[in-house]
């Protein structure tokens, strides 16, 4: 198979109307799934070229870095792409205790049971509010 270049990539993935693609984040040692987040077209460059996560934010609108407050970092490992070629999985090493903001070491850190109730399954790694400072 022909080497790709990344113009050709980018030609590749199907972006939403929205110009993003779905992220999953699975550890690369252990296959758990970390978290999920949205790419631009963006972000995704500058994934592929620091060789850490990033991703863009639909609710604040921007760019950012995983680990840019709290140092929890994402350093990629591998880079999957779906049949669909409109979502990708990214294997990352989690620098830090945890990937997720709310302190857990993923953000699927809750389950539902068969009654329906959320039951908190994960342990909390760190306390977000001593992270992050707000």
């Amino acid at each position: 198979m022909k080497k790709k270049n990344q113009s050709e990539i980018f030609k590749l993935i199907k972006f939403d109307s929205n110009g993003l693609i779905p992220a999953i984040i699975q550890d690369y040692k252990t296959d758990k799934v970390l978290m999920l987040a949205y790419m631009n077209e963006e972000a995704l460059k500058l994934t592929l070229s620091t060789k850490r996560t990033h991703f863009f934010s639909r609710s604040r609108q921007k760019i950012w870095m995983k680990g840019e407050e709290s140092g929890h970092i994402q350093e990629v490992k591998d880079i999957y792409i779906d049949c669909d070629n409109d979502t990708i999985l990214i294997k990352v090493r989690q620098v830090g205790s945890a990937s997720c903001h709310s302190g857990y070491e993923s953000c699927f850190y809750r389950k539902l049971d068969k009654n329906f109730n959320i039951k908190v399954v994960g342990k909390k790694i760190f306390d977000p509010e001593k992270v992050y400072k707000k």
